[in-house]
């Protein structure tokens, strides 16, 4: 069967990556199917351009020394008193499984959606990858198909995906989130998918992490679909041919929604509310293309307004995002706001400070922060006035040399003890 390519809605992601808006089930030529997850890409006239899934399922009407009866459309056994069929074991030992055991082992399954036995070989076999019943539960409401694939060819799709880079333990990951991707054929489909995203230069060292990311990747064309999407990047948005690999490895996720939505109406709304030009945008979304996934009301315009709200002019604000553009995936209450409070009340510095280090925002303040700030003046070598926000910026080691004069074991110690004491602070208060 050919599986018919329909792109689902435009994806958006609030600040810690989570979906905002689900997806609604779109109709395909040949009926209703659940679509992947993630957004779409630039819609071609040709986009009734088809993906090969496997053909391989398993047949009802094919069980030996079973009568049967068939009709158009449907077939089915005049005899249901054969209750043994065969499984696979981890170890691809054929073992004998009665009714019973599919009662005992997957027993949601066998009363909510009446388990088919011939199932069961793909079950055990997704079993060894960590697939829980449960797990099987959501496949099945969100695209039954998946299973009712051969095993042979499911383990063979896996395998190659093992082979280029995915870890074993996302696997179930995957599989969860597409489903569909058993069904995509090494040959036709996954080959040439990773073949177009090594052609953009990511590394094949990359390519696993990629597909983890975003494996609804697989269903969507790449010549109707993934290839005008790199074009748009390019063309319309400004994205340099040379820096694609990094924006993609970066977010995956920008070659599986609609790009051309995502990009407009950011690049509309950080003009409007910062006065932006395009190429400080530009450079936003090279920087960090998350960009465009943050929904705009919960996300971009709530860290803007932060930092409003503590003084800065929308210039200042400009250079800090343009700068660090991952401001907008920071949390407001357990990041940016504490940030602040420990920048005003204990380094004594003003806020337009942050314009000329904003990369102070982007620091750890229990293992970067405040350690160098103590440890400094533990050692009465702290500067007075305002604490230099500079002395934050170097590794480590630098630090010890340049600012503190000492060893790097010296201040590893009374970071350790400083952070064990924040930690019974926080545990008592809990407490």
């Amino acid at each position: 069967m050919n599986l018919q390519e329909d792109f689902a809605e435009t994806a958006e992601f609030d600040v810690n990556g989570k979906r905002s808006k689900s997806l609604d089930r779109d109709k395909t030529r040949n009926g209703n199917r659940r679509q992947p997850e993630g957004g779409r890409g630039i819609r071609s006239s040709e986009s009734g351009h088809s993906l090969k899934v496997d053909e391989d399922r398993l047949d009802a009407r094919k069980r030996e020394n079973t009568p049967q009866k068939s009709n158009i459309g449907d077939s089915h056994h005049t005899s249901n008193k054969m209750e043994e069929v065969k499984s696979l074991d981890r170890n691809g030992r054929g073992k004998l499984m009665t009714r019973k055991y599919m009662e005992n082992k997957y027993p949601r399954l066998y009363k909510e959606i009446d388990l088919d036995k011939k199932w069961l070989p793909l079950l055990d076999y997704l079993s060894t990858y960590g697939l829980k019943e449960s797990h099987f539960i959501q496949m099945y409401e969100r695209h039954m198909p998946s299973l009712q694939i051969n095993v042979c060819s499911a383990q063979e799709r896996l395998e190659y995906l093992l082979s280029v880079g995915v870890k074993q333990k996302d696997v179930k990951r995957i599989v969860l989130r597409q489903p569909q991707i058993l069904e995509y054929t090494v040959e036709s489909n996954l080959k040439s998918h990773v073949a177009f995203l090594l052609g953009l230069g990511i590394p094949y060292s990359r390519v696993g992490q990629i597909i983890t990311v975003a494996p609804s990747i697989f269903s969507y064309s790449v010549d109707n679909s993934l290839k005008p999407t790199v074009r748009y990047l390019v063309e319309e948005v400004g994205i340099k041919e040379k820096d694609l690999s990094k924006v993609i490895q970066l977010s995956p996720q920008v070659l599986v929604q609609r790009i051309d939505v995502s990009w407009n109406t950011r690049y509309i709304f950080l003009s409007k509310e910062l006065g932006a030009p395009r190429d400080s945008i530009v450079k936003m979304v090279k920087k960090h293309p998350q960009l465009l996934h943050y929904s705009i009301n919960d996300g971009l315009l709530p860290r803007i307004n932060f930092l409003r709200g503590i003084g800065m002019h929308n210039s200042d604000i400009l250079k800090v995002l343009t700068s660090l553009t991952q401001v907008f995936s920071l949390s407001l209450e357990e990041n940016l706001k504490p940030k602040y409070m420990y920048l005003i009340n204990e380094l004594r510095n003003e806020v337009h400070s942050l314009t000329k280090y904003p990369t102070y925002l982007s620091l750890s303040l229990d293992q970067r922060i405040r350690p160098r700030h103590r440890f400094l003046v533990a050692l009465k070598k702290a500067p007075k006035g305002p604490f230099p926000l500079s002395s934050l910026v170097p590794t480590d080691e630098s630090f010890c040399q340049q600012w503190a004069g000492t060893s790097l074991d010296k201040y590893l110690a009374f970071r350790q003890r400083l952070l064990l004491k924040e930690f019974a602070k926080k545990y008592d208060k809990k407490g």
